[in-house]
This record gives structure tokens, C-alpha cells and sequence, in this order.
């Protein structure tokens, strides 16, 4: 585990997409695992600014998103699809038929996630997973559980999940009550994953995530066990682990 803290959000964003941008500029033909949410923002810019200067093409990539709300049009202004376009796909140029985010409109939500995973298992596998984590340590929309799925299923949200991405939405009521996610095994598989956290309200999380008991009531402590993870963090979201790593 390598955990990397950092002490301006601009150094934060530039070495996520130094990570990104490396991998795709050795390997044109790379496989990429992409997250949505607040955090990757400042990344995904970063790598635009990056393309933009002409010092990467992600012609030659696929890429896998690893989640998408249930029963939001893909055009709707908080899809992932949406969130993808405006913050990515649409400023560098990463081929439209390569890009691959769970179709949460299939008619048939159970065939969609078969079809999900054996598309990863045929193009994969993932290179580089990037990853942020939610309150409650989910990964993707994996939530705490019992049991974790290996592969991409139907996930019931958590409340804890729904209030935090309510700010999203014009009214709380609107959040999807599911996603499609991919699994914690299809993640666990990629040959690399980048964690990245921000901001004071994930010390806590980031804290259990990293030193905390393997449990599948914390999934993101599942990525103790993986031999090349790769750990960003403000200094607010590391705060309660400073000094416990070199």
C-alpha cells in the first residue's frame, strides 16, 4: 500500500492524473476503471488540461465506469453517463463505443449486469481502477453487507448513501433507491487501484478502510488485501492516519 498525503488540492488533482495519464501514455491500449462523485473532479480536469496540451491520447482506451443509477435516463443531468460527458469523455478523445457505464434502463437489469461483467472479463483486464469511497466505506455503490457480490448486481442503496448524494438533487426524494454496481471482485481484479479521498468528513472511514479489521462491513478495507493500491489523500481525509504509513 502506498498512501500519498497531500497539502493542495491542486497537487492532490495533478497526481491522480499523473497516475492516469502515465499508465495511458506507456500502454495506449490500457484499460480504465473510472469513478464519478465530487472527488475526481479536480482529476478529470487536470487530465483534460493534460490532453489539451498534447502530452496524452486516450484514443486506443476503454473504459469501464463502475456504477449508474437505476431508472434515470442516461441524458438526466445527475446520471453518470451525463457526469461522464461533461467532466471527460466529451473533452479528449476517448472513442464514444469504448466508454462502458451499467445501462441502468435495461429492460432486463439482471442481463445487463452478466453482460457488464462478461464485457470486462472479454476487453479486461482493468489496468487502473480509480476509486473514491463513501461514508459508510462503501466502493462503487457497495455497500456494508454480510456477504459482498463478486460481480456487477442491483444494489439496494443505503439511506446514509442516498442523504449524502442528495445534494445532487433538487428534492432528497429524487435520489434512485438502486444502482447497478460492479462487484467488489471484478474491482479487486484490476492490476491497479487508486483510492482517492478528500476532505475531513472521510478521516474517519479512510481510517478504518486502511487500518481497520478486513470486513465486509467496511468494503473498502477489502483493498488491504490487493498487491498494488495506491492511496491520494487531502490532509483532512488523512488526518487519523498521519505518520502510520512511510
Amino acid at each position: 500500500m502506498n498512501v500519498l498525503t497531500f497539502d493542495s488540492q491542486e497537487k492532490f488533482n495533478e497526481a491522480g492524473a499523473n497516475i492516469i495519464t502515465s499508465l495511458v501514455q506507456t500502454n495506449p491500449h490500457a484499460v480504465l476503471g473510472l469513478a464519478t462523485g465530487g472527488t475526481p473532479v479536480g482529476i478529470y480536469e487536470q487530465i483534460v488540461k493534460d490532453y489539451k496540451r498534447g502530452l496524452v491520447s486516450f484514443r486506443g482506451i476503454t473504459s469501464f465506469n463502475l456504477d449508474e443509477y437505476v431508472g434515470l435516463p442516461s441524458d438526466h443531468s445527475e446520471s453518470y453517463r451525463t457526469y461522464m460527458q461533461e467532466h471527460l469523455f466529451a473533452h479528449v478523445d476517448l472513442q464514444p463505443e469504448q466508454t462502458h457505464i451499467p445501462n441502468g434502463n435495461a429492460p432486463d437489469p439482471e442481463a445487463e449486469c452478466r453482460s457488464y461483467d462478461e464485457l470486462i472479463e472479454r476487453v479486461g483486464p482493468i489496468d487502473l481502477q480509480l476509486l473514491g469511497i463513501g461514508h459508510n466505506g462503501h466502493i462503487g455503490f457497495n455497500e456494508p453487507a454480510h456477504a459482498l457480490l463478486r460481480g456487477t448486481h442491483i444494489v439496494e442503496l443505503a439511506e446514509e448513501t442516498r442523504k449524502a448524494n442528495a445534494r445532487f438533487f433538487d428534492q432528497p426524494a429524487q435520489v434512485p433507491r438502486q444502482a447497478i454496481t460492479m462487484g467488489v471482485g471484478t474491482i479487486l481484479q484490476a492490476k491497479m487501484i487508486v483510492l482517492a479521498v478528500r476532505g475531513a468528513d472521510k478521516a474517519e472511514i479512510v481510517h478504518r478502510a486502511l487500518i481497520g479489521p478486513i470486513t465486509t462491513e467496511c468494503p473498502a478495507s477489502l483493498l488491504q488485501t490487493h498487491p498494488h493500491l495506491v492511496v491520494l489523500l487531502d490532509e483532512a481525509a488523512g488526518k487519523q492516519v498521519k505518520g502510520l504509513f512511510k
